[in-house]
């Protein structure tokens, strides 16, 4: 890698690391090409990216951004899993590792919080932004739903009184 590529490099994961909400950083020693393929296809789906990238450039990159403290994790094999939404590399990440015993989750980053593997778990098993909105949607309809069938309740039973008189009255 020349060095003009190399500053292009820096630069990149600078604004990666400047604009994401969670990074996530794993050893991936063994891993296949296949299997890369797959993870950066899952976070891909998700709304993140997959970043391999030297650790002498990484710990360039990350001079001057919120997540500078992370630098310490950067040895050996590592990959950069990265989202704007605070789960998302998290979650995909954490499921990965489940699945593949070689993707080794060493710690993280959600914004000026640092995140140990076990953290990263944690982070990983809360719901997503969208779920919830999915939650608080459902709160907020459930009551709506409830007054409606209440309000509608004592009509719906005045109708069948006057149903059943209105029969009573033909059978007589």
């Amino acid at each position: 890698m020349e060095r003009a590529e190399k500053a292009t490099a820096v630069t990149e994961l600078n604004s990666v690391f400047k604009d994401t909400g969670t990074v996530i950083v794993a050893q991936y020693a063994g891993l296949t090409v296949a299997d890369m393929t797959s993870l950066r296809g899952k976070m891909r789906a998700a709304g993140g990216g997959v970043k391999v990238a030297k650790n002498r450039l990484v710990k360039l990159a990350l001079q001057g951004t919120d997540v500078a403290h992370i630098a310490d994790l950067f040895k050996g094999p590592t990959v950069i899993v990265h989202s704007k939404d605070p789960v998302a590399a998290a979650k995909v990440s954490a499921d990965f590792a489940k699945a593949n015993e070689k993707l080794v989750i060493l710690g993280g980053a959600a914004g000026r919080t640092n995140l140990n593997p076990d953290g990263v778990k944690a982070l990983a098993a809360m719901p997503s932004l969208d779920e919830l909105r999915a939650r608080i949607v459902g709160m907020i309809q459930t009551p709506a739903t409830r007054i409606a069938s209440v309000v509608a309740a004592p009509a719906g039973a005045v109708a069948r009184v006057i149903g059943a008189h209105a029969r009573k009255s033909e059978a007589a």
